[in-house]
């Protein structure tokens, strides 16, 4: 049950606010900087993994690895030669099937943060790949490290209680429902991107004040969430007097393009991996991916920009927030 005050406002998110919410410094080398590994990519849809991993990089993460349909890995390494690219079993159609986990062990063993969901075209075999992670996770342990929902990093981009940060979105939230009652894994470390379509859905029901909603699928999920410029994590998710929803003070119309949650997600899980908590990521990854549509629709004009060119603006913005 929800603890939170129906009058708790939004914290606005300024320049003012992320400079002095700065990020962790870049480090000695890429493995100080946090290891993504983007699962999704079906063979119609490679390009939202692409999306995805590209952004993780311009958010800083020192190392990238892309999981899709094995049917198109050799065609997205070598579309982005900065990432390992690992082929999983599809179906006829070219969707993941869930299976063939045993293939990315090591990679899900060393990643910071692990985003799924980008590029996924099957609902019910995107469920069966969250189970699968679960099962795994569970099958070592995993279900004992709980942790208090806050997100907190411990070394690198590992939360405190060792796992990685778990980001998920698109076809992937939607498997929560049926998995709502075997989340412990991954409690403290779940990272949610809904639109507010997908919201909807995890509600399990229609988005009427998307603030206070955003909020209920935080408490709802023990997750921190980002949906369409409001952030939120769990009530009692930090320190006492911390907030707990926060509210962008940016953003363009012209991020209603193909591909653009796609790069948000990457973003976050970028940011996650280099050491943040889940809510900083979130808040400043929704921040810069906001800003880099304002700023290229200054250049461009407020439609016609491609999600891809969000990506390539995120270095300079988080450069100019962090000095």
């Amino acid at each position: 049950m929800s603890t939170r005050s129906e009058a708790n406002s939004p914290t606005l998110v300024t320049p003012s606010l992320l400079r002095e919410w700065p990020l962790p410094a870049p480090g000695e080398d890429k493995y100080s900087r946090g290891s993504v590994l983007v699962i999704g990519g079906a063979r119609a849809t490679p390009g939202a993994a692409l999306l995805a991993g590209t952004a993780a990089l311009r958010a800083g993460a020192g190392k990238l690895s892309l999981a899709v349909a094995e049917s198109v890995a050799v065609q997205v390494a070598v579309a982005l030669p900065e990432c390992g690219a690992i082929g999983l079993p599809e179906t006829a159609e070219g969707s993941l099937t869930g299976e063939g986990l045993d293939r990315i062990s090591t990679y899900l063993d060393r990643a910071d943060a692990i985003l799924v969901g980008p590029g996924l075209d099957d609902p019910d075999l995107a469920e069966e790949l969250l189970r699968g992670l679960l099962e795994r996770e569970t099958g070592t342990g995993g279900s004992d490290r709980g942790g208090s929902g806050s997100g907190d990093s411990g070394s690198g981009g590992k939360t405190a209680d060792g796992g990685p940060a778990v980001v998920l979105d698109a076809f992937a939230l939607g498997g929560l429902l049926k998995l709502a009652d075997q989340l412990e894994p991954w409690k403290g470390r779940l990272i949610l991107t809904p639109n507010p379509k997908e919201a909807a859905v995890l509600l399990e029901r229609e988005v009427d004040d998307l603030a206070a909603d955003v909020a209920a699928i935080a408490d709802k999920f023990q997750a921190v969430v980002s949906c369409q410029g409001f952030i939120a994590r769990p009530s009692g998710g930090g320190a006492s007097g911390e907030a707990e929803l926060w509210q962008m003070t940016t953003g363009y119309g012209g991020l209603g393009t193909s591909g653009s949650g796609d790069v948000l997600a990457g973003a976050i899980a970028g940011l996650r991996a280099r050491g943040t908590t889940s809510a900083q990521a979130a808040c400043w990854g929704t921040h810069l991916h906001a800003a880099a549509a304002d700023r290229l629709a200054s250049r461009m004009g407020p439609l016609g920009f491609l999600a891809r060119e969000l990506a390539d603006e995120l270095p300079a913005l988080m450069l100019e927030l962090n000095t």
